[in-house]
């Protein structure tokens, strides 16, 4: 092999190698994912000699309510699921009706990508909380459900324990503390959707009858469905770095090899 030959194909071999650390710090600067909200606590790690701060945010508990057809559901039957939730009663004369509406139409406007059959897009469920469940039975959520046309096996309406569902909406969720005018925890009637990611931490609070907030909650919500899962590891997890050190002193060994060889000839 001449010496430009060999040029060439070292050439050749650094530059994916160049490429993948050019991607890699464009990906980790280009996308800001949604935020997380609700921290638990604050923790101090050292890793390799280096003080690391670390958050741990607020895992939401399981439940256990009825939705719309009257069957038992839990939070752990959602498991791997990003979940939109709100906040309504089937008797509301002001703005439950028309949250319900936006519901649905950001409802149908996510759907699987294929282009025909079954397009419901199993990634993504809805949740709406009943805050009047002494009066919404399950026939009312039925008329609800029917009223908007809403898919069961994407979207549940929940009524049970008053108690438990305002203990989740206060405490868990922790709608009130994020409503600047305040709710009365004795009777919660706020306009706020909830996105909540496949681990079931609070990702974003959005106003449901504000179109730029239902905009955001839209984008949030694609880059939600991109997100890397932390919990899950390919085998390629934590190699890369390591591979392109070997992919580069394989490229130095060649072109000391052929300086050796160069040299004796």
């Amino acid at each position: 092999m001449n010496k430009k030959a060999l040029y060439a194909v070292m050439l050749a071999l650094l530059l994916p190698l160049v490429s993948y650390f050019i991607v890699k710090n464009k990906s980790e600067h280009a996308v800001i994912m949604p935020r997380h909200y609700l921290p638990d606590s604050v923790v101090t790690v050292t890793k390799n000699g280096k003080r690391i701060t670390d958050t741990v945010w607020h895992q939401l508990t399981d439940f256990s309510l009825t939705n719309q057809e009257g069957k038992n559901v839990t939070f752990d039957s959602l498991k791997g699921k990003i979940i939109i939730a709100d906040f309504f009663f089937t008797h509301c004369p002001t703005i439950c009706p028309a949250l319900t509406s936006n519901m649905k139409r950001l409802a149908e406007s996510i759907h699987n990508g294929q282009r025909v059959g079954d397009r419901t897009n199993k990634q993504v469920h809805f949740l709406s909380f009943s805050i009047d469940s002494e009066r919404d039975s399950v026939e009312r959520l039925k008329y609800w459900a029917d009223r908007f046309q809403i898919n069961p096996e994407q979207w549940w309406l929940l009524t049970g324990d008053k108690k438990k569902i305002y203990d989740f909406i206060i405490n868990e969720i922790k709608v009130p503390a994020q409503d600047g005018m305040g709710v009365d925890t004795d009777f919660i009637h706020t306009d706020h959707f909830v996105l909540i990611d496949s681990n079931r931490y609070v990702r974003g609070y959005y106003h449901g009858l504000d179109s730029s907030s239902l905009q955001e909650l839209s984008k949030d919500l694609v880059l939600l469905t991109l997100e890397k899962n932390p919990n899950s590891k390919s085998f390629f997890d934590g190699k890369l770095q390591l591979m392109a050190v070997v992919f580069l002193i394989a490229i130095l060994g060649v072109g000391l090899l052929f300086y050796i060889f160069r040299k004796k000839s």
